[in-house]
């Protein structure tokens, strides 16, 4: 990776090396070696790390109940378009100390918004420029980009399923800039999370008319994309509710019929959030299953929350366990292809030193390291595979085979059944299996 020769924003913390499990540096990979070449490839190339921009560099340790306490040294001083750049020197320089290969935004994370539509994207120019210098100086891309459709109030009912034109056309207009800024800076995805796609009531809500409208807005992308030669694959970032009370991609499931709905499934995969499973009563594990089996897997925001507190709380995931089931599941779907591991993670409201950004990356970029190679011994091993082939062997021949290839009707199982008799339960072994997770995870 390249290094810039910029005055330094974290003048005291060198860059993050792999020291091994040894270590007592905490500001070292004990798992994470981005040059470990594996399968002739390097772990970097792997997992294919990125850094939130909004979280690292805008978040400053807000929850519903209190405002900022996190204050950043280059966010100081009176105008927003050198503090917005002056940030990005900050960015760019953490993106290479803690060796992450590519970075994310939202349009507005990296520039303010003007008075206009026509000054805001003025601005996002300025700030987009001074990027793809950082990028071209330091060898870090983008691994997606996209528009922020929730902040502003003008998007409180909703961006494509507002019920006013107007702002659905002003979402237009704002998304149509940011791929356009996107596909100037190499990104290789574009991501859709329709954060107040949604209700809050049915009362004032005609709500097949709005997903109407989000199938629309999404073929709009879809053919602006193709009239300005961007190549990056789009993805829809599920999640079940916060801010709505119902949002309309609610899981991967339902984001999936939306798709084949309305003719989009061939253009999209879905970009899945750690804590939107848990918040749509789901596993991360579960939801990577249902994106794979419909070849729709994407990308990952690579997070967690907290189950006992029930909303976003966007942590750095730690939890090997949880890692290791959703990397086999990764590994066995064929990786991630254009996709990668974004810490969509922000820093909890208490941790205000500098040096807590890159403890909390290490961690989380330590654990997922470490969960790969697990899963891979796990699949390797071939255990949990075989038991499992063994458990549906009866669907490989005979009338299992052409129940599958729908060669059989109830006519003819009827009847096979009243030759065959009573089935024979066999044991899911769940508690065996379980016990030799345990092994792997634990080793």
């Amino acid at each position: 990776m390249k290094k810039t020769t910029t005055k330094s924003h974290f003048p005291r913390i060198r860059t993050i090396r792999y020291e091994g499990v040894g270590t007592d540096n905490p500001l070292a990979f004990r798992h994470y070696n981005p040059a470990e070449e594996i399968d002739g490839k390097s772990l970097k190339d792997h997992l294919r790390f990125s850094i939130a921009y909004w979280h690292s560099f805008r978040g400053a340790g807000l929850d519903p109940f209190g405002g900022a306490t996190i204050v950043r040294p280059w966010d100081a001083g009176k105008n927003p378009v050198d503090i917005a750049l002056r940030r990005m020197d900050a960015a760019f320089e953490f993106f290479q100390k803690i060796e992450s290969p590519f970075w994310c935004f939202h349009d507005r994370d990296i520039a303010p918004e003007g008075r206009s539509l026509r000054e805001s994207n003025t601005i996002l120019d300025r700030v987009v420029a001074h990027a793809k210098q950082l990028q071209k100086a330091t060898g870090i891309k983008l691994l997606w980009g996209t528009a922020n459709l929730f902040s502003n109030p003008r998007f409180m009912c909703g961006a494509a399923t507002n019920p006013d034109a107007h702002v659905f056309a002003y979402a237009a207009a704002q998304v149509k800039k940011a791929m356009d800024v996107t596909k100037e800076l190499g990104g290789e995805n574009y991501v859709f999370w329709g954060g107040r796609e949604g209700y809050e009531s049915l009362l004032n809500t005609d709500l097949k008319r709005e997903v109407d409208h989000l199938g629309a807005f999404l073929h709009m992308a879809v053919e602006y994309a193709k009239s300005i030669g961007f190549k990056g694959q789009f993805l829809i970032e599920p999640k079940p509710k916060e801010p709505t009370k119902h949002q309309y991609d609610f899981d991967v499931q339902s984001g999936v019929a939306f798709l084949r709905t309305y003719g989009l499934e061939k253009y999209f995969k879905f970009n899945i959030e750690t804590n939107h499973a848990t918040l749509a009563g789901h596993t991360f594990q579960h939801e990577i299953e249902v994106a794979a089996a419909h070849g729709m897997l994407g990308s990952i925001d690579a997070n967690a929350g907290d189950l006992l507190l029930g909303w976003d709380t966007d942590q750095f995931n730690t939890d090997v366990r949880e890692l290791t089931l959703a990397m086999v599941s990764i590994l066995k779907a064929g990786g991630l292809g254009t996709g990668g591991f974004n810490f969509d993670a922000k820093l909890r409201r208490t941790s205000i030193d500098m040096d807590d950004l890159f403890h909390a990356h290490i961690g989380g970029m330590d654990a997922y390291a470490l969960a790969f190679k697990k899963a891979r011994r796990i699949l390797a091993d071939g255990k949990f595979t075989k038991f499992v082939a063994d458990r549906y062997a009866s669907y490989d021949t005979g009338f299992g085979a052409d129940i599958e290839k729908r060669k059989v009707g109830f006519r003819d199982l009827a009847k096979l059944v009243d030759k065959l008799g009573e089935p024979k339960p066999r044991s899911a072994k769940q508690e065996y299996l379980e016990n030799l997770l345990a092994d792997y995870v634990n080793d």
